[in-house]
């Protein structure tokens, strides 16, 4: 088989390294891309961004020399919304489509109004601690961990203001088909997930897991089974397509 890019995109706060585990655990013929954003990872040195859409052109103008058709994009959280947006610019640049999009773990971008308007302002080190306290995905040790918490917090407090000040468009929607994941304890309701159909043309489909926020690693291999299974009918239709 035809081998596919998976680009992935980091949630609030991380490196997309947190990715790096899921090369072993995936097909050979999915090639896994992590997309790391500035200021953290291999990128620490460069400057953070506030504005989604600026980033998503930033990424898309940076990815597009090395990428290849067909692709997909993954994105959890704050990298759901920062997918899209890739989505979009890609477009914009003359790049084909995804064969997918893959959203977890966030709310729809027009489902949003009261999702994390609260977060457009900059939070002080104890609103961004408790934050992370309530998404339970941080141990206590780390939080302790002053200068741990010293270069994890500037990223954190810019990616929320990612998110905070993030404003749907009205522009074309998209034709690739759109795959949601989301977590049965997690902020986001069906409704707000379900939202994300409104963003293409093309097919949708949801899958629930137990679990909160972090749903992604806590079940990591069924998250994994369900991009695999999805990426190989849109791979397989998309090579049908090539050939016709």
């Amino acid at each position: 088989m035809t081998p596919l890019t998976l680009l992935c995109l980091p949630y609030s706060g991380a490196s997309a390294m947190v990715y790096s585990r899921w090369r072993r655990k995936l097909p050979e013929w999915i090639k896994l891309q992590p997309v790391d954003l500035p200021g953290r990872g291999a990128r620490y040195g460069e400057p953070l961004h506030t504005d989604m859409r600026r980033l998503a052109l930033q990424l898309a103008h940076e990815q597009k020399a090395m990428l290849r058709a067909p692709y997909a994009v993954f994105g959890h959280s704050l990298g759901a919304l920062l997918a899209c947006e890739m989505a979009h610019a890609f477009r914009s640049l003359g790049v084909p489509e995804p064969v997918a999009l893959f959203a977890s773990g966030t709310a729809a971008p027009t489902m949003r109004l009261d999702y994390d308007r609260g977060f457009a302002d900059p939070k002080t080190d104890a609103e961004l601690i408790e934050q992370l306290r309530i998404l339970n995905g941080t141990s206590e040790e780390v939080l302790a961990n002053e200068e741990l918490m010293s270069l994890t917090l500037p990223i954190l407090r810019a990616d929320f203001q990612l998110c905070g000040r993030f404003e749907p468009v009205q522009r074309p929607l998209l034709k690739c088909p759109v795959h949601v994941l989301g977590g049965k304890a997690d902020r986001a309701t069906s409704e707000q997930l379900i939202g994300w159909s409104q963003e293409t043309h093309g097919s949708f489909s949801v899958d629930m897991f137990a679990g909160g926020h972090f749903f992604i690693h806590e079940h990591e291999a069924r998250v994994l089974r369900v991009i695999k299974d999805q990426l190989e009918v849109h791979h397989r239709r998309h090579a049908m397509v090539a050939v016709g």
